[in-house]
């Protein structure tokens, strides 16, 4: 190997939002304070004036979306057995219980064609997932949701920075009853290095929010408290606040740069390879991650050793979630979801972040090509 490794992503955070972190330090208040009232308002103005808190990760807000729209045990929840586990995990922590609808082949999210089948009297909420960052087709979505009353918990966790029909994810597509979820690891397109935000309906009270966030505690000005909920703890920090508001800075850029690298990868991959690629998008996804199926039958964990031995690191996202043994002990198996199961045994991630060059693309191109053939 003479090329630097190149990672499947890196972040981009720039010096200036370095030195601000290095000011939080300094300034002796690093816990949540005023970098969070900040990266909170900011948000906010980004999602259309909703109200928006943030959390220390995006596991926390799905679990406390659940938890305010009162999800809990009887009830059940659909969504996509093609996300990462944490979507499903969630639901049984509150104690209700996850239903899996396949997915459509093409886009790789929840086949919004099946999900009406998939509707019973016990269910209580729909979370659909934002896969690689191409959203759901929201109207589709909603009309299904408002039809059967409904609630809707958006995970995008891969959709900052995308939108759909010219608003962003993360504005309202479902009359201002909907959650939307974030994430902001440190692979996700805005990072904290760890942390998530929770955009909240119109009829939620946003400091239950808060009580949930950090152990139900309600504070008063006379110095007394109480906890009359049962919260966690999922408060983020005024240093990682920091880094987002520097992000945000940001975002447009970052996802822009994606979509040339996204299409440079479609001119540069070789037809006849036969890899199936992903819906070329260009105006709704952000290109979160860039995603190919390798042929049928293709040996992956050879393919993905020949990558490495050339430089390239690649990732899998994701098996499908139903085929872990939490999941079968609940009664799940192979045949259920067969369009998940195909598309988690054959998915290959390949390297996208703003900070690669052109070169970078025609690099990996070129492994591919050699690895496959």
């Amino acid at each position: 190997m003479t090329a630097p490794f190149l990672p499947f992503t890196r972040p981009s955070i720039d010096e200036e939002t370095i030195a601000e972190v290095a000011n939080v330090l300094r300034s002796g208040w690093i816990t949540s304070g005023p970098k969070v009232a900040a990266f909170e308002a900011a948000l906010s103005d980004y999602c259309g004036g909703r109200p928006v808190r943030v959390f220390n990760s995006g596991t926390a807000t799905l679990e406390v979306a659940l938890r305010l729209a009162k999800v809990g045990a009887g009830d059940t929840v659909i969504t996509t057995p093609l996300t990462w586990v944490a979507t499903a995990n969630v639901i049984l922590e509150v104690g209700a219980t996850p239903v899996f609808v396949d997915v459509d082949p093409l886009t790789r999210n929840i086949d919004l064609d099946k999900l009406e089948a998939a509707i019973t009297p016990r269910t209580k909420a729909i979370i659909p997932v934002d896969l690689a960052g191409l959203p759901v087709d929201r109207d589709r979505l909603y009309a299904i949701a408002n039809k059967h009353g409904l609630r809707v918990i958006e995970d995008a966790a891969q959709a900052f920075g995308a939108s759909w029909q010219g608003k962003p994810i993360g504005n309202s597509f479902g009359n201002g009853k909907d959650f939307v979820s974030f994430s902001f690891h440190a692979n996700k397109n805005l990072t904290t290095c760890e942390g998530g935000a929770l955009v909240l309906p119109v009829d939620i009270d946003p400091p239950l929010c808060e009580r949930l966030r950090l152990q139900g505690v309600q504070r008063f000005p006379d110095g007394g408290m109480d906890v009359d909920v049962l919260g966690g703890k999922f408060n983020l920090t005024d240093i990682a606040a920091t880094i987002g508001l520097g992000q945000m800075k940001h975002i447009e850029a970052f996802t822009a740069r994606r979509r040339e690298l996204a299409r440079r990868y479609f001119a540069a991959i070789d037809p006849a390879l036969g890899l199936e690629m992903p819906v070329a998008d260009f105006s709704n996804c952000n290109w979160h991650m860039f995603q190919v199926l390798l042929p049928a039958g293709a040996d992956r964990g050879k393919f993905i050793a020949a990558m490495k031995l050339q430089g390239i690191g690649v990732g899998v996202h994701y098996p499908a979630l139903h085929l872990f043994s939490l999941y079968r002990a609940m009664g799940f198996k192979e045949g259920d979801f067969p369009h998940a199961e195909d598309i988690g045994r054959r998915t290959i991630t390949l390297p996208l972040f703003p900070a690669m060059a052109d070169s970078d693309v025609d690099r990996v191109c070129a492994a591919i090509t050699a690895a496959v053939r």
